[in-house]
């Protein structure tokens, strides 16, 4: 019989995001008006939506944030010809 062993998910950081709300650090632009965010203390993502408010991170929204920016940095480098642009394969 195994045996399972339940894992901690005690942590201060996340307390304190509970008590005092996130911390949110910008990780990445997306595009110009789409941003990934993440938590200083607890490392929770989260991004903005079409509304301009941020949620949480979730596998669909990450696919989509990088599609996203796949479409954004081709625009940029054809209408930027300046910019050396390298697609990815």
């Amino acid at each position: 019989m195994k045996k399972i062993t339940p894992t901690p998910t005690f942590s201060f950081s996340k307390i304190y995001c509970s008590l005092f709300g996130h911390d949110y650090l910008l990780s990445k632009n997306v595009t110009h008006h789409i941003k990934e965010y993440t938590c200083s203390h607890c490392g929770e993502q989260a991004t903005t939506n079409s509304r301009g408010r941020l949620e949480v991170m979730t596998p669909k929204l990450k696919e989509i944030n990088n599609a996203l920016a796949s479409v954004h940095a081709k625009k940029q480098a054809r209408t930027n010809p300046d910019t050396p642009f390298q697609a990815a394969s």
